[in-house]
């Protein structure tokens, strides 16, 4: 007899009124009412006339519309064999210790950068974002460009977002990114227009200029579904850890080295503290497991697996036992129980918690 199974790849994902499933190999997501969920997960491996009988055939029609989505789709497969089809493994794999990294760029030389970039090898760092809120001068930026070139690292891709300058020119970018290969993304805000240029050189590698004054910390931890990241690597760090500070280090403007720039905890700073001392201080890991399962509203997001988080702005009205911001993300429009997005600067609710964070002129000023 036929069964009914679904590819592992295809993972579905209840929500509060509704569901998707997750194609992990061609990156789709697709919403699905919480009754096919159901089948999926509770009636994978049976045959269709099992799973109407379950049902006391009362929903025939609407369970043959299900199967004939699910195969057309190719989110699942006929087999009289379910159990030569494994089950996937879903746990995180990396063998980083850390995995990303940011360094915010204040005034001052950046002093550090050296320092902290001969750690990275030993560590495992693969992706590191460099931000700079105030106008650098050419020879500065020089100066780190070569620094970071010269280094030897395990990073895969640099993002480097900086301020707009006249030297900033389409031409001059164009070379910036010539000068270190893994430099995939440059940002330059605060420009005069809006622009996204291919560099040709390089597989998926730009130059963005963009009006937004992108000038304070403050700016970080919107929750957007351009954001949303559907792969396996990223949807089983997501299942499985926070999809934000899992294996994050950052070093803020003063060198101070956190968890994430905007957290407030600090865990020493690089003039006298080493990236691996800092990663071995009590707490710097205590968010790092915290899922959108833990969370407030998240949990019951049928998105919560592909979707960022942040710790670091929240509505603060869920801690858990042990002290954690189990809140929902303060820049998060998205309410799962009616299944809409709204601006999340004007939301009542979250007013008290702008004030907290003193946000109130920075969202007027940038429109977030």
């Amino acid at each position: 007899m036929m069964k009914l199974v679904r590819f592992e790849n295809c993972i579905p994902v209840k929500g509060a009124n509704r569901s998707v499933i997750c194609d992990l190999q061609r990156g789709i997501v697709r919403l699905i009412p919480n009754s096919l969920y159901e089948i999926l997960k509770i009636h994978n491996g049976k045959s269709v006339d099992e799973i109407k009988r379950a049902y006391n055939n009362e929903y025939d029609s609407i369970i043959d519309e299900y199967v004939s989505f699910l195969l057309e789709h190719e989110f699942a497969f006929l087999t009289e064999n379910p159990e030569w089809f494994p089950k996937m493994d879903r746990t995180f794999h990396n063998a980083s210790r850390i995995t990303n990294a940011i360094f915010d760029i204040g005034n001052e030389e950046a002093f550090y950068v050296e320092k902290a970039l001969k750690e990275f090898p030993k560590l495992g760092v693969e992706a590191l974002q460099i931000r700079i809120f105030q106008p650098i001068k050419e020879d500065k930026l020089s100066n780190l460009l070569s620094v970071i070139k010269d280094s030897q690292t395990s990073i895969k891709g640099i993002e480097l977002i900086l301020p707009f300058g006249e030297y900033l020119t389409e031409v001059k970018t164009s070379h910036l990114m010539g000068l270190i290969p893994t430099l995939m993304s440059l940002v330059v805000h605060s420009a005069p227009y809006e622009k996204t240029i291919k560099y040709p050189y390089q597989d998926g590698a730009v130059i963005r200029y963009l009006k937004r004054n992108v000038n304070s910390i403050k700016l970080c931890g919107k929750i957007t579904k351009d954001y949303f990241s559907n792969n396996l690597q990223l949807f089983t760090e997501a299942f499985n850890h926070n999809s934000c500070l899992n294996r994050k280090v950052s070093i803020d403007v003063n060198g101070d080295i956190k968890n994430c720039p905007s957290m407030p905890e600090s865990y020493g700073n690089i003039r006298d503290t080493s990236l691996e001392e800092a990663l071995n201080k009590p707490g710097f890991k205590k968010y790092w497991n915290i899922t959108k399962d833990d969370i407030a509203v998240c949990k019951d997001c049928e998105f919560r697996h592909i979707c960022t988080d942040c710790r670091a702005y929240t509505e603060r009205t869920t801690y858990n036992k042990k002290g954690l911001d189990l809140s929902k993300p303060l820049k998060c429009g998205y309410n799962p129980y009616t299944n809409e997005w709204a601006e999340w600067s004007t939301n009542p609710l979250k007013q008290k918690a702008i004030k907290y964070y003193g946000m109130e002129e920075l969202i007027k000023e940038n429109e977030v």
